[in-house]
């Protein structure tokens, strides 16, 4: 019977064992304090250190000093380069302002020379082709601009650069046919002033009839005295 006991204590049906620990519950608070004050104090180690790696740590003034200079530093530099930009922006719309100017000057001198050109060479072609005559016509044009309008042009010339300035009048007279008749028309209000003291260019409109055919049209340049001086005339063909 007594074996039957010392078994059933020593098999697996043996009764429920706890195991409990000797340790008692106030030092067990004191090692839980002990546990959570030693993990605050790496914490907070790593984040001093963190700080001290950074250069953000209080016990390094002048680095924060310095960086705080250069930041300053970059950001007056970043101002003056905006800056300069801005300059440089309206100096290029500045340029380009007067490039246009420029350009549109060229173009206006160029309409000027082509203009002098085609005076230049309308007298390159009014060569005197005598030197007897000290006046004389050297050129008449004379086109139809409109029906009853005809717009006349002509030069006048000295051949001398010693003459003294000529005073005088010129008058222009077209002549034709008008209903299958002779017809003829002077400058209307008649003869008008001219002055020459090496050349002179005229010119001029004239009205006549739209039904007038001009044939002929007829310069003639008379003195103060009404003593004639030079006359040129010019023909158009039948249409």
């Amino acid at each position: 019977m007594r074996w039957k006991l010392i078994r059933r204590r020593l098999s697996i049906s043996s009764p429920r064992m706890t195991v409990r620990s000797s340790l008692p519950w106030p030092l067990r608070w004191v090692v839980l304090a002990l546990m959570l004050g030693f993990s605050a104090a790496l914490a907070l180690w790593a984040f001093e250190l963190g700080k001290s790696l950074a250069g953000l740590d209080r016990g390094n003034p002048e680095e924060l000093r310095r960086l705080r200079a250069e930041v300053a530093q970059l950001r007056e530099e970043r101002d003056k380069a905006q800056s300069i930009a801005n300059t440089a922006e309206s100096l290029l719309t500045a340029k380009r302002v007067a490039q246009d100017r420029l350009a549109t000057q060229v173009r206006e001198l160029e309409a000027e020379n082509l203009a002098l050109k085609n005076d230049l060479g309308f007298f390159e072609r009014l060569l005197p082709s005598s030197r007897h005559q000290t006046l004389a016509v050297r050129s008449l044009q004379a086109e139809a601009t409109a029906p009853g309008q005809l717009r006349y042009q002509l030069l006048m010339m000295q051949n001398g650069k010693t003459l003294p300035e000529f005073t005088g009048r010129y008058e222009v007279t077209l002549t034709g046919t008008l209903d299958g008749q002779a017809w003829s028309l002077a400058m209307p209000g008649g003869a008008r002033p001219l002055q020459v003291k090496q050349y002179q260019r005229v010119e001029g409109v004239i009205d006549f009839p739209a039904q007038a055919v001009v044939k002929q049209v007829q310069v003639r340049v008379t003195d103060a005295a009404g003593t004639l001086r030079a006359q040129q005339s010019i023909s158009f063909s039948s249409s």
